[in-house]
């Protein structure tokens, strides 16, 4: 939208603008809290993206594996692999929301200036929050397990 657009290019500007400024003065590292701050703000949506990934992956490879992988003869692996695939491309179309998602439950933008941004404290604290972030959500994702292992010893006996 055009008022979306003219209120990014302003703040692109004054972010221009500190950071010109910023160029001619010394900057404190992050606080311990702008740390936290970062890594919370990066952690939250990967923990949403770990989770559908493997969620879907889960449940998408299991049902490939049991209808279209007796039919054709094909491995767990290969199965495992074409559910992989599935559920990339659904977190494809779900990215949008679920960084919508994160933004709604209201964790704000850290406060930095354009230096501290680009400080290595941060840059680490926003790569740890992410790895950390997407672990866990990806061992919560795990929960369809919990429903295969019956479908699994049905089509055992079946066999």
């Amino acid at each position: 939208h055009s008022t979306e657009r003219s209120c990014l290019l302003r703040e692109l500007h004054r972010f221009e603008s500190i950071a010109i400024a910023q160029e001619k003065l010394e900057v404190a590292p992050p606080s311990p809290g702008q740390l936290r701050h970062v890594f919370f703000h990066n952690a939250l949506p990967f923990v949403g993206f770990g989770f559908l990934d493997n969620a879907i992956m889960i449940a998408a490879g299991t049902q490939i594996e049991l209808s279209i992988g007796v039919v054709l003869g094909i491995s767990t692996m290969a199965g495992a692999a074409l559910g992989n695939l599935v559920s990339d491309l659904a977190g494809l179309g779900l990215a949008g929301y679920v960084e919508a998602l994160a933004s709604r439950l209201g964790l704000s933008i850290p406060d930095l200036t354009p230096k501290q941004a680009d400080m290595w404290q941060t840059r680490l604290s926003a790569h740890l929050g992410k790895a950390i972030g997407v672990t866990i959500g990806c061992i919560l994702g795990m929960f369809p397990l919990l429903f295969f292992g019956e479908e699994e010893e049905k089509l055992e006996e079946k066999n």
